[in-house]
């Protein structure tokens, strides 16, 4: 006997969700707080006295004393089930009459296909087909297999790197070899608290800028700490240039000795000698650039990443583009993911790519040996059948404005 149910307690949603195979933490309740401009709810069904289906519904409010709904990256069920999926959505949709809804949105983290990047293919699992069917009879509408990330709210192709028995093996070797360039350059990483947060604000502003786009500023950042405590993962790659510059100095005295103490008859070793001194003066030369840039500990990159059950979200990321030939992004991006699996998570989710695979963010993410889980997409539930067509003419247009 099922029973619809409001307000689940958050603890039991939390530990419904983190624990499904569907997990995600966009459903986890304290991701509600995050969006301060939406109310929210947590709803699901018991079966048996067994929690068997939970969302955590956003409701944003519209003029007129309207409503709209979205549950990101949920409902949290068994979608292969016909009789729960019916269930749940036909007495959401009654719940959501009460709040004056005129539609509710949602795109359940469900795959329906998962591929190599060199290996992308259309063959999506058989459950998908079954999945759609139980969802069409639930009343609710396929927004289609979108390709594009500007097409849906959240994009339906992620770019996920999954725990191996050798990471660093598992690594591309032109990957290996950049992470090798930023350790030669005393590219330092450093797992930080909110003390630290303005210095991560500060590259993603230079990133906001580089990129034209827009992301987030520090206040945001220290609330997403706030909210997730120790599961939330601040990590910063930091130079120093006047200890480099000191250090490859000191190298460069103690060459420059060898070469003068180096009797004729070796000729191999003045060779390697000779070599080592052309590659110490350029990169001493390189380095004297930054001195007038930065002095102490300056910070180039840095990512921040939320834990969630297994799963690693790693949300925003920034770098200094005056500073990428010292390849921090790969160096702090690896020892994210070590860290992360280290403390319990089984794979990273490094954002959404295009479906195109060829895009920018594409390219850079293959440097990290990823799958790439294609999503089901979007669904809408018609609340108010009489008015749906015309609000999602209105959703639309709001949605290219902004």
């Amino acid at each position: 006997m099922y029973q619809f149910t409001i307000n689940i307690p958050a603890a039991q949603h939390d530990e419904f969700v983190s624990g499904h195979a569907l997990s995600n933490l966009l459903q986890s309740s304290a991701w509600a707080n995050v969006k301060e401009n939406w109310n929210h709810e947590i709803v699901g069904v018991y079966e048996d006295g067994h929690l068997v289906a939970s969302a955590s519904v956003l409701i944003k409010q519209l003029p007129l004393g309207f409503t709209m709904m979205y549950i990101p990256r949920g409902p949290i069920m068994d979608y292969e089930n016909e009789a729960l999926v019916i269930y749940f959505f036909r007495e959401l949709r009654k719940w959501a009459k009460k709040h004056r809804c005129l539609f509710a949105k949602m795109d359940p983290g469900i795959h329906v296909n998962d591929y190599k990047m060199e290996e992308q293919n259309t063959d999506y699992y058989p459950s998908c087909n079954t999945i759609l069917h139980n969802m069409k009879k639930a009343g609710c509408l396929h927004q289609g297999f979108t390709k594009y990330i500007e097409e849906s709210i959240q994009a339906r192709y992620q770019a996920n790197v999954y725990q191996c028995e050798d990471f660093d093996a598992s690594l591309p070797r032109h990957t290996r070899r950049l992470i090798r360039d930023a350790l030669k350059r005393d590219v330092e990483i450093v797992k930080v608290d909110k003390e630290r947060v303005q210095e991560f604000a500060d590259v993603v502003s230079l990133t906001e800028k580089r990129k034209q786009v827009s992301l987030r500023n520090r206040d945001y950042f220290v609330q997403l700490m706030d909210i997730y405590k120790e599961d939330c993962y601040l990590f910063l790659a930091q130079i120093n240039v006047e200890k480099t510059l000191a250090r490859l100095r000191d190298q460069q005295e103690e060459n420059d000795k060898e070469l003068a103490q180096l009797k004729e008859g070796a000729p191999k070793k003045l060779r390697r000698l000779q070599d080592i001194k052309k590659a110490l003066e350029k990169d001493i030369e390189a380095m004297s650039e930054f001195v007038q840039q930065c002095q102490g500990d300056t910070v180039i990159a840095g990512i921040l990443s939320i834990k969630f059950g297994t799963t690693l979200e790693m949300l925003y990321a920034g770098m200094d583009d005056t500073f990428k030939k010292f390849m921090p992004q790969y160096y702090l991006y690896t020892e994210t993911m070590k860290y992360a699996f280290a403390h319990g998570c089984s794979y990273a989710n490094m954002g959404g790519v295009e479906g195109s695979l060829d895009d920018g963010l594409s390219k850079f993410k293959s440097n990290f040996n990823p799958y790439i889980n294609e999503f089901i997409g979007e669904f809408d539930l018609p609340v108010n059948r009489f008015l749906y067509h015309a609000s999602m003419k209105a959703y639309k247009i709001r949605k290219k404005i902004h």
